[in-house]
């Protein structure tokens, strides 16, 4: 019994220091520039001068507005997508844990009772006779010792898959972020539209009106009558337009956050709505590496990369073991007496000498670990575009903002001088609508590029791997 128990130290000791057959990992280059991009789409990139990166930034602190937040931290608790990838990320867990497993040996327990009566015919001393026997063990079943690594490249494996999916999750929880504070935004923009839409309406009416009345009389013709009546109607549609779009942005709100939201936490327009903290891209690409969707791509190379140790391993010889020690009497009463102790130990070994199939597995692991390679590549490039794109609005949108607020100027002066001029007759009611509908429509681009100015932050945000919880 000693004998067995330090043999079984000895193959531990040597389990524990084992070797591997998986192919030393060695991360690789990325396919992009070192810097973001230049030129007159961009703004001068100077060197990030916070402590944090915007990987570290929490999301509390890069989006101000409390009511935003509230709906947010709903989401991050009802969101049944969040909730998928949270359960996604306890399977994996699960799953490292059981192929963790398979490298220490399964000891059990067992009891058993073996009793048969032999009839005098078939007994030697031609007397019939009854046999008892009564076993008590505790032993170790098909436990494979792991020379070779592969159990422990399994397990390596495992452990990277888990690592994906808890990055994926990561990720899955910045999309939510971005998608909550982007739906939020345009509802605010929408229902400042839609504002805008009704006060436009009741002017247009009310224009209407003086009209109708300038041609009761003969001062105004019936085509600027028909005029009038078109933009009113115009300014209706329009209305229900972003009535409709209103109620919609709220539906995707709701969907997101899990459940409905209280139209306390609802924002009544755009200009109300504190914007997120302006952030910086630094001057290297490297903090790409920090994104939960490349990081979940480099841990499924690495389980790639292990996945090759594993179907090494099986072309050399696997030892499993099978021991147990333990008690045997031919009667219960002596099953624990002095002298019934009994012990097997029966090590295996297998030999594989030929078996295409592992030859076939092993091109498959190879071929797959080139398959992660490519997608942790693409990965990369699809973030570096993603940031040079936002990089790219962001160095003109503050330039398109600055014009587009200097247009809605002027046209309201416009605006304003073209009906002093119809209602003094010295133009017509032409130019009046062609300065409401410049004005309208300037006035629209200007919540519009507004919302994509805050989107952008939001998006650039995203992009670079913000979206941290506290």
């Amino acid at each position: 019994m000693k004998r067995t128990l330090r043999y079984a130290w000895i193959i531990m000791i040597f389990l524990a220091t084992g070797c591997t057959l998986a192919p030393q990992y060695s991360r690789p280059d990325a396919p992009v520039p070192d810097q973001w991009p230049t030129g007159p789409a961009y703004q001068k990139t100077k060197a990030d001068s916070i402590e944090k990166t915007v990987a570290e930034l929490p999301w509390r602190e890069f989006i101000p507005d409390e009511k935003l937040q509230k709906v947010i931290e709903t989401a991050l608790l009802n969101n049944r997508d969040l909730r998928i990838a949270a359960l996604n990320v306890e399977r994996a867990r699960a799953y490292h844990g059981i192929q963790r497993a398979e490298l220490l040996p399964s000891v059990h327990g067992l009891g058993s009772m073996y009793k048969e009566r032999t009839p005098a015919d078939l007994s030697s001393t031609g007397s019939a006779y009854t046999a008892e026997r009564y076993d008590v063990n505790l032993g170790v079943a098909s436990w494979e010792i792991d020379f070779f690594g592969r159990i422990r490249n399994l397990k390596d494996a495992a452990l990277e898959q888990y690592l994906a999916t808890e990055e994926a999750h990561r990720s899955a929880q910045i999309m939510l972020v971005s998608s909550i504070a982007q739906v939020y935004m345009a509802l605010a923009a929408d229902r400042e539209a839609s504002q805008m839409v009704d006060s436009t309406l009741k002017t247009q009416e009310e224009l209407y009106r003086l009209i109708k009345k300038r041609a009761d009389v003969g001062m105004a013709s019936e085509l600027d009558l028909r005029r009038a009546q078109s933009q009113v109607d115009a300014a209706r549609g329009d209305v229900a337009l972003y009535i409709q779009l209103v109620a919609q942005d709220e539906n995707a709100l709701n969907l997101l956050v899990g459940s409905p939201v209280s139209q306390e936490l609802l924002p009544a327009d755009l200009k109300n709505v504190t914007p997120p903290r302006d952030i910086s891209a630094g001057l290297s690409s490297a903090v790409l590496l920090t994104r939960p969707d490349i990081l979940a791509a480099e841990h499924r190379l690495k389980g790639a990369n292990a996945n090759i140790g594993a179907a090494r391993a099986a072309f050399f010889p696997r030892i499993t073991l099978t021991a147990s020690a333990g008690t045997a009497s031919d009667a219960l009463s002596g099953l624990f007496k002095s002298g019934t102790g009994t012990w097997l130990f029966s090590p295996q070994i297998i030999v594989p000498i030929f078996d295409a199939r592992t030859w076939h597995a092993y091109d498959v692991t190879n071929v797959e670990k080139e398959i992660s390679i490519a997608e942790y590549e693409k990965a990369i490039q699809t973030a570096f575009r993603d940031v040079a794109d936002a990089l790219a609005e962001r160095g003109t949108v503050t330039q398109r903002l600055a014009a587009q607020q200097s247009l809605v100027d002027a046209l309201t002066v416009t605006h304003r001088l073209s009906e002093a001029r119809y209602n003094k007759g010295v133009d017509s009611y032409l130019s009046v609508l062609d300065a409401q509908r410049s004005l309208y429509g300037a006035q629209q681009g200007l919540i519009m590029l507004r919302l994509a100015g805050i989107n952008n932050l939001i998006t650039l945000y995203k992009a670079l791997g913000g979206g941290q919880d506290n």
